[in-house]
């Protein structure tokens, strides 16, 4: 792991990830959750690899190795788990705590929560 990946909390916050869309920073934020969620709802702007195919994906991502990649699923655990892996294969990952649930409670009430 490199001294980048160490210093990078495993979670940051819903809240943290929209001051960083508002500044207009340099990062991939990524929907990790099934296509069937997705279609209900999702976070504008965001890239989209399910977590059931991320293994197979993971090639998609290559053109980001440089940058932070902030994942998100429904509550937080799969993207979780997704930043674990990623982090393994030497990406600069962070789970978005809480997922597109707290997003929708805490960033863009106009969004649907299932």
């Amino acid at each position: 792991m490199s001294d980048r990946q160490e210093e990078l909390p495993l979670e940051t916050s819903c809240g943290e990830v929209s001051q960083r869309q508002t500044r207009s920073e340099d990062f991939l934020l990524l929907d990790c959750r099934e296509a069937d969620e997705r279609e209900l709802v999702h976070i504008d702007g965001s890239g989209f690899i399910p977590m059931s195919e991320l293994q197979q994906r993971v090639d998609e991502l290559a053109e980001h190795k440089d940058r932070q990649i902030v994942i998100y699923c429904h509550h937080g655990g799969r993207s979780l788990q997704v930043t674990r892996w990623l982090r393994q294969q030497g990406y600069h990952a962070q789970s978005m705590a809480g997922g597109i649930d707290a997003w929708a409670e805490e960033i863009d009430t106009s969004l649907q929560k299932y």
